[in-house]
């Protein structure tokens, strides 16, 4: 998940209160009209006077974020890598379990973390466990017993779907004992959630 500003935009000679969401790979806000604007849309970003200011494909945007404005466009114009997002450092060795992207598990690979496809070795930090559904989410109770220590369990599953929320993700780590500490934009389509073992049951 990136960060929320409340705040006004405007567009289109139209000025709208609302939520501002920047997320991984593009701006998301929601009001009285709602408007996602993917990164890869924007020509120009300038901050001027508390004001985040886009040239975009279908025209100018401009947020009002107050302090926050250059810290956006500085995010825009630099984004992190989602592997800098999630703190995978090169040669980290991962499960990867589930259905996951075909781009994150390439990514891996470039930067040579070693990827155990549906296993979990002795020693792993990192493990990514894709779930589509409610119903899926039963397999982080097999994965917890096979993770030792400080490893964290990255639960990756789809935006904005009924079929499995936000809610029923971090309740399925918690009752399995799993403290949830970090969300973010996996990609467009879907978010992940970090969970790991409470200081004193490491």
């Amino acid at each position: 998940m990136g960060q929320e500003v409340v705040c006004s935009a405007r567009w289109g000679g139209k000025r709208v209160r609302g939520k501002a969401l920047l997320e991984t790979a593009e701006i998301i806000f929601r009001g009285e009209d709602r408007r996602k604007i993917p990164f890869s849309a924007i020509r120009r970003a300038e901050a001027k006077g508390g004001e985040l200011q886009l040239k975009t494909d279908e025209g100018f945007v401009i947020f009002e974020l107050g302090e926050q404005a250059e810290k956006w466009r500085q995010k825009i114009a630099n984004p992190k890598s989602v592997l800098e997002k999630l703190g995978v450092k090169p040669g980290q060795p991962v499960a990867v379990l589930g259905k996951l992207d075909g781009e994150f598990l390439k990514k891996l690979k470039e930067q040579k973390s070693a990827v155990a496809p549906g296993k979990i070795e002795d020693g792993m930090g990192w493990i990514f466990f894709g779930a589509e559904t409610r119903e899926g989410l039963g397999e982080v109770k097999k994965i917890v017993g096979k993770m030792k220590g400080s490893a964290a369990l990255w639960v990756v599953y789809p935006k904005g779907q009924k079929s499995i929320t936000e809610t029923d993700v971090i309740g399925a780590g918690r009752k399995v004992g799993l403290k949830d500490v970090k969300v973010v934009g996996f990609s467009t389509t879907h978010t992940a959630l970090k969970f790991v073992f409470p200081v004193e049951k490491r």
